[in-house]
């Protein structure tokens, strides 16, 4: 069936059409035929936003790993399913059939079972980029555990937080990483996270940088070992469609992460035919996405997938700049990268280095790039296309987030013309709605609104673990009958869409979306300080840098600011990980706030992005002085004397 892989533009329109005029049958068509079921379904969809529920593929029982290994044994059991690339590039690469893969994710299988998980048992993942990281969230999958992988840069805190909010019995993990020139002692960091989770009674560890570690006996194994004595056949536990598939914790603007709920059919048939039509993938293509498996990204477009479309799917364990800033390039030469998935802070990052770097290896291989994580700016995008593309492969620069499952708004290449700074079109199946503040519809083009989707498509989130009353007010109260994404977007003249940013409290900085309400929790733990507000201001290479504007309890502190400074950022960096440090602090006397004691962040955030021409009107704010004072001292640079 053609629907299954677009291949022009009139196409996409006939199918998009379809699939919004018959969405059941549009989206049983395409899982009936590419996928492979134990039992089918007995209702395609049921839906109610107001609840909120919904349900896709009911009464359908399966197990995903049968999607993404078994059904390909007989036809690409010999092909590279996941090609492993180390952070030293003098260590040899690694290339795990799909043969392979199914024995060892069997047999890590037969490890959980031996070790007393059982199906709907949570798992918590912290490791790097290695391949024990795909294996063990497969493995997961095999016998009906809900994995919870945690992004291996986060903290003790950041982690005991997550292990204890979904109610993990095992941790997996790792002696420790390697990143670039340096070494993480990642157990040393799940000890001290474990130190508050009770109910974790076991800890497999993987041995990565050889080091010497403190193992707990009785709670603590080495996995190799378990592996060696383990079988590498484990019958597939059959699931229903709805039993969930992971918990994937993403930051709120307020109060705790939430951890995310995916489900397992409705996503494994929307992550498949994602990547098969916004990559144009083709049988014996080699793919590249550079993310983090501890990112949505890295679930959908390195693991489940590409795995389902029996796919080669690079997982890369270094960074862009090690051992020098031509790595990325040198990986696509290696292996011949046909389809290559970044982030615009990668590219800013690298395009920053002149051109000497990428033109001594040989791009030719690459037919199609992508960016993820936030909106590319448009230099970047003119770079990525002239440098890295030749201007000849085309840029799907993907709008999507952890709530969706699979992405939703791009170009699919050599279909959809591309437009710099623009997503483009709707996905097939997906039906989004530009929202004004009084929550009427806008219609028409060239308006800007806020970014809805108004019927349910087949990976979107079920809830949030736990706590199904904050998934709704999060994500359908401020719309009635309407998925909110906390974006704004603008619909140009041809019915582009380019995502113009978070309407809430939320910051992407290096693509990563980081609420601004933990990190004042942890720098208001800091003993001197009074109060925070963090905004977000423009980063010529992380999109977005984060600025702190600090009270100080007391406002002749004798200390030096650039010591306190240092410290400030270092409590962040325990309480949730380096990722979320402040570029530029700014000590104030006080932050403007209205009547009711809401701090006007608006105003902060232009006198962060230097642009203090139109504040607004600032009578109504109970301390208006205070407005000029902070302009004076960003005036004056108090903010970046380290």
């Amino acid at each position: 069936m053609s629907n299954y892989h677009i291949k022009h533009l009139e196409e996409y329109y006939q199918v998009y059409r379809k699939s919004i005029r018959e969405p059941e049958n549009f989206w049983e068509e395409i899982a009936e035929e590419h996928f492979m079921w134990q039992n089918k379904w007995n209702n395609i969809l049921s839906w109610d936003f107001s609840k909120p529920e919904i349900k896709w593929f009911e009464g359908a029982k399966l197990n995903i790993t049968e999607n993404c290994i078994d059904r390909h044994l007989t036809t690409r059991g010999n092909k590279t399913a996941i090609l492993f690339e180390p952070n030293n590039p003098k260590e040899p690469s690694e290339h795990i059939t799909y043969n392979q893969l199914s024995k060892r994710v069997n047999r890590f299988a037969n490890v959980l079972k031996n070790q007393g998980i059982k199906k709907g048992d949570r798992v918590c993942i912290y490791l790097p980029m290695i391949p024990e990281l795909a294996i063990s969230v497969l493995a997961c999958a095999r016998i009906g555990a809900i994995h919870s992988v945690v992004f291996a840069g986060f903290s003790a805190t950041a982690l005991s937080t997550r292990i204890n909010d979904s109610d993990c019995k095992m941790v997996i993990t790792s002696d420790g990483s390697y990143r670039g020139a340096k070494t993480i002692n990642l157990k040393g960091i799940v000890d001290e996270a474990l130190d508050s989770c009770p109910n974790v009674n076991s800890v497999l560890v993987a041995k990565r940088i050889q080091s010497e570690i403190n193992m707990v006996e009785g709670r603590d194994h080495w996995l190799q070992p378990l592996l060696d004595e383990g079988s590498d056949i484990c019958e597939a536990e059959i699931m229903d469609a709805e039993d969930p598939l992971f918990i994937l914790y993403t930051s709120g603007s307020t109060g705790k992460p939430k951890g995310m709920v995916h489900t397992t059919a409705g996503y494994m048939v929307y992550t498949a035919y994602t990547f098969k039509n916004v990559f144009q993938y083709k049988e014996d293509d080699i793919y590249w996405c550079t993310a983090d498996i501890g990112w949505i990204t890295g679930h959908s477009y390195i693991v489940y997938g590409p795995l389902a479309n029996g796919a080669t799917t690079v997982m890369f364990e270094g960074v862009p700049s090690y051992p020098d800033f031509g790595r990325f390039w040198e990986i696509v030469e290696k292996h011949k990268i046909n389809q290559f998935y970044t982030a615009p802070t990668a590219i800013r990052a690298l395009a920053k280095q002149g051109l000497e770097v990428v033109e001594k290896h040989d791009l030719s291989s690459l037919k199609v790039l992508g960016s993820v994580g936030e909106p590319i700016n448009e230099e970047a995008w003119h770079w990525y296309n002239d440098n890295i593309g030749k201007k000849k492969s085309p840029i799907v620069d993907t709008w999507w987030q952890t709530e969706t499952g699979g992405i939703m708004i791009t170009p699919i290449p050599f279909v959809t013309p591309t437009k710099p700074t623009y997503a483009t079109l709707p996905f097939i199946g997906i039906q989004p709605a530009l929202m004004d503040e009084q929550g009427e519809e806008i219609k028409g083009n060239q308006v800007s609104g806020r970014l809805c989707v108004k019927f349910p498509w087949p990976s979107m989130a079920r809830t949030i673990w736990g706590n199904h009353q904050r998934y709704k007010d999060t994500y359908f109260s401020a719309f009635e009958n309407k998925y909110f994404t906390g974006d704004g977007a603008l619909r140009d003249e041809v019915g582009y869409y380019r995502i113009t940013g978070r309407v809430d409290d939320v910051i992407i900085v290096s693509g990563h979306n980081l609420g601004t309400a933990p990190i004042e929790d942890a720098v208001n733990e800091h003993p001197a300080v009074a109060e925070s507000a963090i905004v977000g201001f423009p980063h010529d290479v992380k999109g977005n840098a984060l600025y702190g504007y600090v009270i100080l309890k007391d406002v002749g502190e004798t200390r030096k600011h650039n010591n306190l400074r240092k410290e400030i950022n270092q409590i962040i960096t325990e309480h949730i990980g380096p990722i979320a440090k402040l570029d530029k602090i700014q000590f104030t006397e006080g932050l403007p706030k209205t009547r009711s004691g809401k701090i006007m962040r608006r105003i902060l955030r232009k006198i962060a992005h230097n642009d203090t021409s139109n504040l607004g009107d600032t009578s109504t704010l109970l301390n208006p002085e205070v407005v000029q004072s902070i302009i004076d001292g960003h005036k004056n640079d108090e903010t970046t004397n380290w």
